[in-house]
């Protein structure tokens, strides 16, 4: 990826831009990274993109799908309290294992409420162990998870889209083969991306639109029109 970027970026034998250090392009790979994946998993404003509107989306991000993780609640009252993984970034759905006494347990979709939401003052849309139905809630502390008191939640079973690793090529950046991330984390070797080899060449014309913004160059128009025919092909 990072020869790619100096083949794209660069005026063909020219090497205009060859003094760019590893530490910034890693930099732009891993913004490029990001951009992509937030366009295919959770788009703000509806687009052509999005997670699971056809297979190619889901073909782009499926290495950093995570399906069926067990989270196991602590009880507050009749609320169950589950924190999200440390790698979690976008949620795509869960399930719950229900229990009652008397009863055999029970896998259960949860669905999301708002804040605003009075679904548990409501007897047609509280949490119901009869008919299936329990409600759960993003907070700061990850998700709560509602019964009316007649059942417990032994564990939720969380879908989501986890974050990607820091893509770096540590070991190229003379003399030390190493530099720290302004968080001060020591890279080493080398992260390689971690998802699908076809995304690969897109990710990379996201980086060198970055890089060729920041530097101001002439064929940045260019550069963007190619990257919107990638995103419609």
């Amino acid at each position: 990826m990072h020869y790619d970027i100096n083949f794209k970026l660069n005026k063909v034998d020219s090497q205009q831009y060859k003094n760019l250090k590893v530490p910034e392009k890693d930099w732009a790979l891993n913004e490029a990274k990001d951009i992509f994946i937030k366009s295919i998993a959770e788009p703000r404003i509806p687009n052509h993109l999005g997670f699971e509107m056809n297979q190619r989306t889901i073909d782009d991000i499926r290495t950093i799908v995570v399906n069926g993780k067990e989270l196991i609640p602590t009880i507050n009252d009749t609320e169950y309290q589950v924190a999200l993984p440390s790698d979690y970034m976008f949620y795509l759905s869960a399930e719950a294992i229900i229990s009652r006494e008397g009863c055999k347990d029970k896998k259960i979709r949860l669905t999301p409420i708002q804040h605003d939401d009075l679904a548990e003052e409501d007897s047609f849309y509280q949490s119901s162990f009869e008919w299936g139905d329990v409600n759960m809630r993003f907070f700061s502390g990850g998700i709560k998870v509602f019964t009316d008191g007649t059942f417990t939640v032994k564990k939720v079973l969380l879908n989501y889209i986890r974050e990607h690793a820091y893509m770096h090529n540590a070991q190229d950046f003379l003399p030390t083969g190493s530099y720290k991330l302004p968080s001060g984390v020591l890279l080493t070797g080398r992260q390689d991306c971690e998802l699908p080899k076809h995304t690969h060449g897109e990710i990379v014309d996201i980086a060198v639109l970055i890089l060729s913004g920041n530097l101001d160059m002439p064929n940045y128009q260019l550069k963007q029109a190619k990257l919107t025919l990638n995103q419609l092909n």
